[in-house]
């Protein structure tokens, strides 16, 4: 394996790890500082997601391309012709990464490493938001790549930060993250049960978006 692929897996396990972080503690940091106020837990919830998404996609862009999301990374393989080995390489630095983030976020606020979530989020409305919320994110990622790339981490960072409000869901977008927020039973949890249909909702929106926004004179 080539040293800069080594740098660029290293780049998403650590990015997918601090995003996590950053979605699992500002969610337990929020939910202890508001009283009960869920509106409150969620705004700080949504804007240390929304923040800390945008600098990680500066910081590891230049070494990864920063995807931190399966999704996108199976879109832009599609795109540019990478190797399934590679994917697969990509796929799992994420998926360890997001592991890790939700452990350190639980241990960093004194509960157990892993614990599965209690926080029911079923119902068709819920998983018609993650179609949504994943559908925007994969067109704001392709527009932005064709005409705005220097302005991209700035866009997602806001999108994800929109999302969290105007999907039922809190816009999860992201299988990789979807999966660990089921380990952790706090106020970004998810229950496993309601994983499966989550992530079927994410890859029809991913698949749908590039269907939209990417055959030939499409935008």
């Amino acid at each position: 394996m080539k040293p800069e692929f080594r740098s660029a897996l290293a780049a998403e396990f650590l990015g997918t790890a601090f995003l996590l972080a950053a979605v699992v503690g500002s969610g337990i940091m929020g939910e202890r500082l508001a009283n009960g106020n869920a509106a409150v837990a969620l705004l700080a919830n949504s804007i240390a997601t929304g923040a800390m998404l945008a600098v990680l996609i500066v910081t590891f862009g230049p070494l990864s391309g920063a995807h931190f999301n399966p999704i996108v990374t199976v879109v832009m393989a599609y795109q540019n012709g990478t190797g399934r080995l590679d994917v697969l390489r990509y796929l799992g630095a994420q998926g360890s990464g997001a592991l890790v983030g939700v452990g350190c976020a639980n241990v960093m606020f004194g509960l157990p490493l892993f614990s599965f979530s209690q926080h029911i989020r079923s119902g068709g409305a819920q998983v018609f938001s993650e179609f949504i919320a994943t559908f925007g994110l994969l067109m704001v990622i392709l527009v932005c790549r064709k005409f705005r790339q220097a302005s991209l981490p700035f866009v997602v960072g806001g999108y994800i930060t929109a999302a969290y409000w105007f999907t039922a869901s809190t816009s999860f977008a992201n299988p990789a993250v979807t999966l660990a927020r089921a380990l952790t039973d706090t106020f970004s949890g998810i229950r496993p049960a309601d994983v499966p249909l989550f992530i079927l909702a994410q890859v029809c929106g991913g698949a749908c978006a590039v269907l939209v926004f990417r055959p030939k004179g499409a935008i």
